[in-house]
């Protein structure tokens, strides 16, 4: 009896292997008989030619190559309130077949978990794809016209304009997080620009400075880097903290002008925001198997060597991706300290920064 007992089980594992062999099999030929001849659209929380586009350009062009059946992949914009119409689209009116994904920047995780105005969507109900960067590098720079090259410049002038995207887009909440740890003096914050406008606005005059990502300058020409620079550098964040850019050396990392505890946890809240990176997602309700093809697809996509090539080419900065199985977890690791969420919602509003 012992023996017909581990034959049968035998029997039924062998069954269950063939089975699962089968059923594997059949999901690999539907997968692109649903994406054959289909085409998958990619919104973005941002305007056209900005850094942010580079990178998710450069991810869309991979992503057409390892979704089965080769769908067309093609972009949308939906640029405003920085991040979260593209967010609250995704999240109340996109279908979820499969066919629309998004990347609404990283402004929609920092708007949900600070509780923002206009946040009608649940960061915990997306279906997280990953993201080409978990580390980063903002720098505050100054146009060297404005006779603005040392610190002790910048804290003595009073109403230094400040130039970015919309309120609680990244450049604004960046600017106004130099703006307060550096001790600025009435800055004047202009969130009126495209993000392919800042710099042509910087050299016309109507902004004084602004922050950026250190990829976005290193597509500059050379000059932004060396002697001859037409901006002057005043402060650094490192994303995460000691991660060091080789093309800034000797810039100050900002936590060395935090004078309290609190400021330094403000500023660790904003390297959590960006650690996170520029969240793909898929809106809640997505089939399961079409979710596991997308998570697959980008998986892949990030793991490719022509990948890190070409976006090294697009964005001027080696991609360091969030792969999506540790994507869900970032977030969920983000600090939920009141007293600091408190300080950093003012931050990031469109009032007065905090008082220090």
């Amino acid at each position: 009896m012992k023996l017909k007992f581990v034959r049968n089980q035998w029997f039924t594992s062998l069954l269950i292997a063939a089975l699962a062999q089968c059923v594997a099999a059949a999901v690999a030929q539907a997968q692109p008989s649903f994406y054959q001849g289909k085409t998958v659209t990619l919104i973005q929380g941002r305007d056209p030619g900005g850094t942010g586009d580079l990178r998710t350009k450069a991810v869309g062009h991979f992503l057409q190559k390892y979704l089965p059946g080769s769908p067309t992949v093609i972009m949308e914009y939906m640029p405003g309130a920085g991040g979260r119409k593209a967010a609250n689209h995704l999240f109340r009116v996109a279908k979820n077949d499969g066919l629309t994904i998004g990347n609404p920047s990283v402004g929609m995780v920092s708007s949900a978990i600070l509780g923002e105005t206009g946040v009608q969507y649940d960061i915990d109900k997306f279906f997280y794809l990953g993201s080409p960067y978990s580390t980063y590098h903002a720098v505050f720079l100054t146009r060297k016209e404005a006779g603005l090259n040392t610190i002790a410049k910048l804290q003595a002038a009073t109403g230094v304009r400040i130039g970015a995207q919309s309120v609680g887009f990244v450049t604004y909440n960046e600017g106004r997080l130099f703006a307060y740890i550096l001790g600025l003096k009435e800055p004047r914050f202009i969130a009126a620009f495209g993000g392919a406008e800042l710099d042509p606005a910087l050299f016309r005059g109507e902004i004084d400075g602004r922050a950026t990502g250190t990829d976005s300058l290193t597509q500059r020409p050379s000059e932004w880097l060396g002697k001859n620079s037409p901006v002057d550098y005043h402060a650094i964040v490192e994303v995460p903290k000691g991660d060091k850019n080789p093309h800034f050396p000797g810039i100050p990392e900002l936590d060395t002008f935090a004078k309290t505890d609190l400021e330094r946890k403000v500023i660790h809240l904003a390297r959590s925001f960006r650690i996170a990176g520029t969240p793909f997602v898929l809106p809640p309700g997505t089939p399961k198997d079409r979710v596991e093809i997308m998570q697959a697809a980008f998986r892949k996509t990030f793991q490719d060597p022509e990948f890190l090539k070409e976006y090294r080419k697009s964005t001027g900065d080696d991609a360091t991706p969030l792969l999506p199985e540790h994507h869900e977890k970032a977030i969920r690791d983000i600090p939920r300290d009141r007293e600091v969420i408190e300080v950093f919602k003012q931050l990031v509003g469109a009032g007065p920064l905090p008082k220090r």
